[in-house]
């Protein structure tokens, strides 16, 4: 939060001190966000910042531009500062329930007995504890699949995961194939890597084998990565012969997979990807969003020739998990304190996609019922940095579509709204000034 302020604080220096001109023209936000080295998202807050401090005004298809006066917009503004409330982060998404404390906390009484906590603040390996193994197989199940405790491994959070898969996997200068739009942290952790990224195209079932192949022959893929189970923005999870699809495809082609399944838990039936591909599928999930963020760890399951090397990047990285937090998910798992939240943030999850349906009724919305956020097609002229600026400026924090693209020019102008970290009533308030925003700059052609 006080980062984008800072940023926020030296524009508004460069304003008054006349180094930015009345009516300058500031750079696009992806622009911005480059040359700040700072996330889109971040400079999407920045710029509504400037907004709510009556710096700066965008109009659609110009931009944003520094104002006249401080009442004096220049030209016909679209982003206009709403009445004072108290502000709504839906980039924020983790899902949390009532009474959530509570269940958790008698479950890790027995771990501050001075012996146990003694053992349980030891390093950990990779590989874990035998009752971590068990415990994270058991959480993982789905009706068709049950992984082999052996082939568990364990990391501080699930982008770690993500990171030591790849990096086990993919040498600097390669090329990993991802969805079009895709979790904004994979990336930066090919960044990182110096890996590049190659969007691939889908449609209404999932991911496209044609686009697989397509991009293998044009220069051989070193990985896949995939959500396959509520895909991070739009929700889709892929159809069954979809799936069987890209299993017969990755075998054919002996293309590792990494399969992001972070999310999966809110969905009671489904299997993974490995079931159909399992000597190829590394597959990702943790507790930050089944449990609580605060006290992770990131689950791995790979193929069986594949442990040792997985488990060496996982050291190499830095990326080991805490022995605390696995010795909390092992009695957590244990007592059926998972499952309670499982099932508890299911009915939360239901309850807030009706309400998502209530309050944006009528315009272009992708989501799931069970999914826990939504992407939302913005009806013209809205782009989605003026109106993430716009949403910024009455108080509520969205993240626009680009943080999401991975090709540079493709630029969706929609935004992702994180459904599940807002009290239910500040979550209604904030979707039915977004509608009405939305509305009334599209010229009250969509919406209720």
């Amino acid at each position: 939060m006080s980062d984008y302020r800072r940023i926020a604080d030296r524009i508004a220096d460069d304003i008054a001190t006349g180094r930015l001109r009345p009516g300058q023209r500031l750079p696009p936000q992806r622009a911005f966000a480059r040359r700040r080295g700072i996330a889109p998202s971040t400079a999407g807050r920045v710029y509504g910042e400037l907004v709510r401090r009556g710096l700066v005004v965008g109009e659609v298809g110009r931009g944003t531009f520094v104002r006249a006066a401080p009442d004096g917009p220049v030209g016909q503004a679209l982003i206009e500062t709403g009445p004072a409330a108290a502000p709504v982060n839906l980039e924020l998404n983790y899902p949390a329930t009532p009474g959530q404390p509570e269940l958790l906390a008698p479950v890790l009484a027995p771990l501050l007995r001075p012996h146990v906590l003694a053992e349980a603040l030891l390093p950990a390996a990779a590989t874990g504890t035998e009752a971590a193994r068990e415990a994270a197989a058991t959480l993982l199940v789905t009706p068709g699949w049950r992984p082999a405790p052996e082939r568990l491994l364990f990391t501080g959070n699930a982008r770690q995961a993500i990171a030591a898969v790849l990096a086990s996997l993919v040498r600097p200068g390669g090329r990993v194939g991802v969805e079009q739009l895709t979790y904004p942290l994979v990336k930066e952790i090919a960044a990182r890597l110096g890996i590049t990224l190659v969007p691939l195209a889908g449609d209404a079932a999932g991911l496209l084998p044609e686009a697989v192949a397509a991009a293998h022959r044009s220069a051989p893929l070193s990985a896949l990565y995939v959500q396959p189970t509520l895909h991070n923005p739009t929700s889709l999870t892929t159809s069954r012969p979809r799936l069987l699809q890209l299993a017969q495809l990755v075998h054919d082609l002996n293309l590792p997979v990494v399969e992001d399944r972070i999310w999966s838990f809110l969905r009671e039936s489904g299997d993974p990807l490995a079931v159909h591909a399992p000597a190829l599928t590394h597959v990702v999930d943790g507790l930050s969003k089944r449990v609580a963020p605060g006290l992770t760890a990131g689950f791995l399951v790979v193929p069986p020739h594949r442990v040792d090397a997985v488990a060496r990047a996982v050291r190499s990285g830095g990326w080991s998990a805490g022995r605390f937090a696995l010795e909390a998910a092992v009695r957590w798992a244990g007592e059926g304190t998972v499952a309670r939240l499982v099932a508890a943030k299911r009915a939360d999850a239901a309850r807030r996609q009706r309400i998502l349906a209530e309050e944006l009724a009528g315009f272009a919305v992708r989501s799931d019922p069970g999914s826990c956020f939504a992407w939302w097609e913005l009806p013209a002229p809205w782009r989605a940095d003026t109106f993430t600026a716009a949403a910024a400026a009455h108080g509520i924090a969205v993240t626009p579509g680009p943080a999401f693209a991975v090709a540079p020019g493709h630029t969706p102008d929609a935004v992702r709204l994180g459904l599940a970290s807002a009290p239910e009533p500040d979550l209604r308030r904030a979707l039915r000034t977004l509608a009405h925003v939305a509305a009334r700059r599209a010229g009250d052609r969509t919406g209720p």
